[in-house]
């Protein structure tokens, strides 16, 4: 999608309907399937946000930007995710968080992303995080800087997120399930999965719908 036609729906997007779960479970683990909100709440999930930041690349094409995660001794270690992170004491609301943590993370200025919407909390059982996820644009083609947390940066076509193609099931092991089968996306060469997946998912069809 040319980013032009991007900005046009821009508008459109921050009044779309969320399909919530329902679009979410489109690309959910079966893990997850089995938290209720109910249960989620008796979790006492700590809180943190991330951000789906949407810009032009030097061809005028839209893409968004997914991080490759630094290893680690930890969950989430090496895994595709977006920018962001937990909320801290002096974050005014989980909107600045992510802004925040994109900044710190891969340098794009706060002040030059704006937020278009706010999408559906996705709950990350292995971690016990909520995360509050938002569309974000940028007007400009960025030149990313990558802190210590960040291995690298992936830079994936619009087009490609459009295309059901690149849905697919793979076979996942991590340090708390193995040989687990999951739908998950492919881009890049990349497999994008849980949490990060179910959220591309709404988005998906939050464009799919305009």
């Amino acid at each position: 999608m040319n980013f032009n036609e991007f900005l046009e729906h821009s508008k459109s997007i921050e009044k779309a309907f969320l399909g919530g779960l329902e679009s979410q479970f489109k690309l959910a683990p079966k893990i997850r399937l089995k938290y209720s909100e109910e249960k989620i709440k008796l979790n006492n999930p700590k809180k943190a946000s991330v951000l789906a930041l949407f810009y032009p690349d030097l061809h005028q094409e839209t893409r968004f930007l997914l991080t490759l995660r630094a290893s680690y001794n930890g969950t989430h270690s090496a895994q595709v995710s977006f920018p962001g992170g937990k909320i801290e004491k002096l974050d005014p609301n989980l909107m600045h968080t992510a802004k925040r943590e994109t900044f710190e993370e891969v340098g794009v200025k706060i002040e030059d992303i704006k937020i278009l919407k706010q999408l559906t909390d996705a709950y990350i059982p292995p971690s016990n995080f909520l995360v509050t996820p938002f569309m974000g644009q940028l007007n400009y083609t960025p030149t990313f800087n990558i802190n210590n947390e960040v291995e690298k940066t992936i830079e994936v076509k619009l087009s490609d997120l459009l295309n059901d193609s690149n849905e697919i099931t793979k076979k996942i092991t991590t340090s708390y399930m193995s040989n687990i089968e999951v739908p998950c996306f492919k881009f890049n060469d990349y497999i994008v999965w849980g949490a990060t997946a179910m959220m591309l998912s709404e988005i998906k069809d939050v464009l799919k719908s305009l």
